[in-house]
């Protein structure tokens, strides 16, 4: 079975999605499906207007969290090169490639990747049973799916902001209220009421009218470039981190004298000599002679001929000094 519908009366084409055992919950294979059935009615030109609406009681409950099996119309090299994937494309296809108008038929719940897509169309039609939530702060995850340009064009941005962070449920009175949809319809009416709608713009508007009006309203609406907005509504891996895992650990000593002055274990050995005066010419050998100075500055004349110079580099030489050290 197909998860997704497609249906001609008229010039007008109805996609559907089909995956009511799960209330049209987003996979791989139906995302897909849904943005290839749209791409196909943009090349038609007997299809004036598109509608998209779910099977069962559902529009879409969005991502189906128990996975899914791997798929794409892709070919291997381009799924590789494509950093945006099909939660992005539900907004730059349905919005930029297609230009005609998108009818978005809201018959049941419409949460998380679903609400996307719902916001993704262009006009709105609610069933008044059913119900939608951004759904995003429950599971830790921020907007996609072009959902922060369409849900804040639709609401302005204070409202937008309350409606994610608060993550309340809305029903169909609040959404026609609140302007994100433009009409509830009751359960009863409602197969009658979406067809009649769509029926009825075919009627009365030509399709180059449709064309052409979507066309200009998208532009003059969309200040942004839709394109980097939803590549950075991917980016959100800093969001997902614990708060123990975002503190900053502190740098780390990149030298090992930095990091013997960090812990205070050793002294270094490149500050400046405090004690007696060394000869210019005096070498580790001629210190050899152990009645060449006083004993009491004899292990205080070794000290500082290990510093002199930045230290003695040869094995050899480094072992007569600490021998010279201890007697």
């Amino acid at each position: 079975m197909s998860v997704v519908l497609v249906s001609d009366e008229g010039h007008v084409r109805t996609i559907r999605l089909n995956r009511p055992e799960v209330k049209n919950a987003v996979s791989q294979e139906l995302a897909w499906g849904v943005l290839g059935a749209v791409e196909d009615a943009t090349k038609d030109d007997n299809v004036w207007l598109i509608c998209l609406t779910g099977s069962g009681d559902s529009f879409c409950s969005g991502l189906d969290l128990r996975g899914s099996e791997p798929f794409s119309p892709q070919t291997p090299m381009t799924a590789q090169l494509d950093d945006l994937g099909w939660v992005s494309q539900f907004l730059l296809t349905l919005r930029e490639k297609c230009e005609k108008p998108i009818i978005g038929g809201l018959n049941g719940v419409a949460v998380g990747a679903g609400l996307s897509l719902a916001l993704a169309t262009d006009i709105r039609l609610m069933k008044r049973s059913a119900r939608i939530l951004a759904g995003y702060p429950r599971i830790g995850g921020s907007p996609d799916g072009g959902m922060t340009f369409t849900l804040s064009q639709a609401l302005g941005y204070e409202q937008a902001m309350r409606f994610l962070l608060e993550s309340k449920t809305v029903d169909a009175e609040e959404a026609l209220r609140l302007g994100l949809v433009g009409e509830v319809v009751d359960d009863d009416q409602w197969d009658a009421r979406l067809a009649q709608y769509c029926q009825n713009l075919c009627a009365i508007v030509s399709p180059i009218t449709m064309r052409m009006t979507k066309r200009t309203l998208v532009k003059a609406t969309t200040a942004i470039d839709l394109e980097a907005q939803t590549r950075l509504e991917l980016v959100r891996a800093s969001a997902r981190r614990s708060p123990a895992r975002m503190r900053r650990k502190p740098a780390r000593p990149s030298s090992r004298s930095a990091r013997r002055r960090s812990s205070g274990s050793r002294p270094d050995r490149r500050t400046p000599w405090k004690g007696p005066h060394l000869s210019a010419g005096l070498s580790v050998r001629s210190a050899s002679n152990a009645n060449a100075h006083p004993p009491e500055l004899r292990s205080s004349h070794n000290h500082g001929l290990l510093r002199q110079g930045g230290g003695v580099k040869h094995a050899a030489r480094r072992r007569e000094a600490r021998s010279l050290w201890w007697r």
